[in-house]
Parts: C-alpha cells; sequence; structure tokens
C-alpha cells in the first residue's frame, strides 16, 4: 500500500522551474501582439462590469477563456503535465458558463451602485491582474516576454476573471463562476512552492467572493 505521508510537493510537479518559465516565455514569443488586444478586452470587460453592463462583459471573456485553453493548456502546459489537459478542459467549461449566464441573464449584477466592498475588491482584483502580476513576473535580468500577461497566461487571466465577477455577478452565479479560477489559483501557487519560485503567488493575490 501507498504510504503518501513519504511524498512531498515537489513529487507532483513533473517539470523544473527552469521549464515552466521557459513555458511562460514561449507563450510571449509566440503571441505578440496578441497581448494587447487582450489587454484592451480585460480592461474593457471590467469597466463594463463597473458600470453595470456585466452582459457584454461576460461576452468578452468568453473567448479570452477559450484562447488560454487550447493555446496555454491543452498545446502546452498538457506536454509537461498530464493534468493539464483536464484543467484545459475546465477553462473551456469556464467560457461556456460565461457564454450561459449573459445569455440567460442569470445572476447579473446591473444594478451597481456606490463603493461597496464588493467592488472595491473586484477593482483591485482587476488591476493586480491587468496591471500588478505583469509588473511582478517581469524578470530583472532576461526577456520581457515571461512578463504574464491577461488573456495570454492563466494567472492574470484569472484573477481579472474574479475581478469581473465580483464586479457583474452576484448570489450563486458569482459563487459558480469563481470555482475554477479560484482552484486554479491555488494549484498554480502550489506549483510555484513545490518549485520553490521567488515569484509572486496567487495565493496573495486571489479573494473569494463574499
Amino acid at each position: 500500500m501507498t504510504d503518501w505521508t513519504s511524498y512531498r510537493l515537489q513529487d507532483f510537479v513533473p517539470f523544473t522551474e527552469q521549464v515552466y518559465f521557459r513555458l511562460m516565455e514561449r507563450m510571449g514569443e509566440t503571441f505578440w501582439p496578441l497581448h494587447l488586444l487582450m489587454l484592451a478586452l480585460g480592461g474593457g470587460a471590467l469597466v463594463l462590469a463597473l458600470t453595470a453592463r456585466p452582459r457584454p462583459a461576460l461576452v468578452l471573456m468568453t473567448p479570452v477563456w477559450i484562447f488560454v485553453a487550447v493555446a496555454f493548456f491543452l498545446q502546452r502546459y498538457a506536454q509537461l503535465n498530464w493534468a493539464g489537459q483536464y484543467v484545459g478542459y475546465a477553462f473551456m467549461g469556464q467560457a461556456a458558463l460565461f457564454l450561459l449566464i449573459s445569455v440567460s441573464g442569470w445572476g447579473l449584477n446591473d444594478r451597481q451602485v456606490g463603493l461597496r466592498g464588493t467592488v472595491v475588491v473586484g477593482v483591485l482584483l482587476g488591476i493586480s491582474g491587468l496591471v500588478g502580476v505583469p509588473l511582478a513576473t517581469l524578470p530583472a535580468d532576461g526577456s520581457w516576454y515571461q512578463a504574464q500577461t491577461f488573456g495570454i497566461h492563466p494567472d492574470p487571466t484569472a484573477l481579472v476573471s474574479l475581478g469581473m465577477v465580483m464586479l457583474g455577478l452576484r448570489g450563486t452565479a458569482r459563487w459558480l463562476a469563481s470555482i475554477v479560477p479560484v482552484l486554479w489559483l491555488v494549484i498554480s501557487g502550489l506549483t510555484l512552492l513545490a518549485l520553490h519560485s521567488p515569484g509572486p503567488s496567487p495565493f496573495t493575490a486571489g479573494a473569494f467572493p463574499g
């Protein structure tokens, strides 16, 4: 019988820190200058959600999640980690959920008023994903393509999406739409811990909806 207590966190990460960040760099190199369009989509989605127009915000987010699912997880990350395929499917499911909510109107928060706690948290999450993560992951000595950006890499994509969810959804829809982004941020944080990476951990950036 397997003694699970003998395993370390590192035993569940089948690649090295160098390989992991080379993957991030390859994504940046391959898809530049798509970053600019993605940042515009992310910023637009946040503004729409902040101004009580969550339906088009969700529509903008849908192709972003499909792109990250296919280009990052299914085509690249899955070659390093067998679980990447299933994460890719989860990201595609998240895109489908965004589209379903936008079409049905279920849980839309279209009456945004005042600076409530959820509004502040949503804005902070969005800004951290659009600006904070790229700056924090920009290497001091290396290619700037390693900087992780919304719509190209999963961590900032999850953060910005959480911000949009906090601003644009309410009730059960908010919680349901937060599951995949939060779970990925936890997985990413554990991966960085296993790799002993000095980079920022999503544990300190993510937030759970209230």
